[in-house]
């Protein structure tokens, strides 16, 4: 009996000495050591290493920064360790920040962003 193979998505890489702009997408697991700037997603999880930096927006599952972000995140889960530093905005529904890290920004949780979408109305329009 023949099995079928499962797909999977391994690691990828982004070694301190790179860099990237521009869109990028991840189908697995992203380890950011150097500089990415632009739109990216994954459907996975994103780690920034410390002396890694992200600019511009992030869409993942779960994001781990223990170097640098700056920007538009969306995710389910945020973990800022003890050298990370994130600058920017924020939706997510969990957020763990370890002694010594930093957060500058905003924080918005991802229930009231599908509350508006499927009401399709303008925090403003329900005020009137």
């Amino acid at each position: 009996m023949l099995s079928k193979k499962q797909k999977t998505s391994g690691l990828t890489y982004i070694a301190s000495d790179t860099q990237i702009t521009g869109d990028t997408e991840f189908s697995g697991d992203a380890l950011i050591g150097g500089h990415l700037n632009g739109s990216i997603s994954s459907q996975s999880s994103v780690t920034i290493e410390q002396g890694g930096t992200v600019e511009g927006e992030l869409t993942c599952k779960e994001v781990s920064i223990s170097g640098n972000f700056k920007g538009k995140l969306v995710c389910d889960r945020l973990v800022i360790t003890s050298s990370g530093h994130f600058d920017g905005e924020v939706t997510s529904d969990s957020i763990e920040i370890y002694e010594g890290g930093q957060f500058i920004g905003s924080r918005f949780s991802n229930a009231a962003v599908d509350v508006q979408e499927s009401n399709n109305v303008t925090p403003i329009e329900q005020a009137q």
